[in-house]
């Protein structure tokens, strides 16, 4: 693409984003203006995903505490998504698995912690867009629904965040993203107490939705972040997990 394509495209974008803006402000006045921009905060530089057993679910009715585990992965994806190419500020996630009362493997959801990452180029995909604050934009993961840690499937949503969207604006708003991670190589033990494995993953083949639930801006920001998106997509990181067994939790 040309560059004065690229500008052409970046100012057409901005008088899009313009329009709904201030037809918002004449209804709503300058506070309705603040007031919707409460849904975003600009990410915290050196932010961390929470870590800790804080998290582990209840178990099954009828396991046995001491074969069941709990488990803390926590790793910085690295995503590509569309026209969307980031670091993902770092994530947490717990569950909890073992052998059911019938000898079947038993899973059980935790939660999954993170922090906003700022989209370069914000909602216009230019140097305005990434550095004006009323411009701005940010991603966060979020738990879609799903998860077999067995076979590496997982479901996430991406929460969009910006002082011009909405709370429910995401990608995968409806039907969330799902991941089908494969590992990169073996294994390594860094630790045997406590337990430290680190591992690398990735999925190259996940379907990427556009973005809904975005306002007047649904349209305009689906081309600006390339979404949908059949193919062209990755999710990689370099992980480590923690466990206890349910007998040696607090």
């Amino acid at each position: 693409m040309s560059e004065t394509t690229a500008a052409r495209r970046g100012t057409s974008l901005v008088r899009r984003l313009a329009a709904p803006v201030a037809a918002a402000a004449l209804l709503a006045g300058v506070a309705g203006v603040w007031a919707a921009g409460a849904a975003y905060s600009a990410p915290a530089a050196g932010a961390r995903a929470a870590t800790g057993f804080g998290d582990c679910p209840a178990l099954p009715e009828g396991v046995d505490p001491a074969r069941w585990r709990c488990e803390v992965h926590t790793a910085t994806p690295k995503l590509t998504m569309g026209e969307i190419t980031t670091t993902l500020a770092p994530i947490a996630m717990t569950h909890a698995e073992g052998p059911l009362p019938d000898g079947a493997d038993g899973q059980v959801w935790g939660a999954l912690h993170s922090a906003p990452t700022a989209v370069p180029g914000g909602l216009t995909g230019t140097p305005a867009g990434g550095h004006a604050p009323a411009l701005g934009l940010a991603i966060r993961p979020e738990y879609g629904g799903r998860s077999d840690f067995y076979t590496g499937r997982l479901s996430l949503r991406f929460r969009l965040l910006s002082p011009l969207l909405p709370r429910d604006c995401a990608i995968g708003a409806s039907a969330p993203v799902d991941f089908q991670v494969k590992r990169s190589g073996p294994s390594r033990h860094v630790s045997e107490d406590p337990p430290v494995i680190e591992f690398s993953a990735y999925d190259d083949t996940f379907t990427a939705p556009a973005p809904e639930h975005c306002g007047p801006l649904t349209g305009p920001l689906g081309r600006r972040l390339g979404l949908p998106a059949a193919s062209g997509n990755l999710l990689s990181y370099d992980a480590s997990y923690t466990y206890r067994t349910y007998d040696r939790l607090p």
